[in-house]
């Protein structure tokens, strides 16, 4: 008697090519982010006040430092 446990195998040409679009998507953009962003995000909402406290920096500053982006 031979039990089946309902595993799959995946395939390599399974991966889904949206997801890999996503994921890609999703790395540039936090490359954007840590790398590159003054306030440019937060002004949409803030304003030009956002380019003076610049959150996304402050909050990324250590990341940007360990990846060898220069800030300042």
């Amino acid at each position: 008697m031979s039990s089946q446990h309902g595993l799959r195998l995946i395939q390599k040409d399974q991966t889904p090519k949206l997801a890999i679009v996503v994921l890609a998507i999703v790395a540039i953009l936090s490359i954007y982010i840590v790398g590159y962003d003054q306030g440019q995000l937060f002004s949409l909402a803030q304003g030009n006040d956002a380019y003076q406290s610049m959150w996304l920096h402050e909050f990324t500053h250590d990341i940007r430092h360990a990846a060898g982006f220069p800030c300042h």
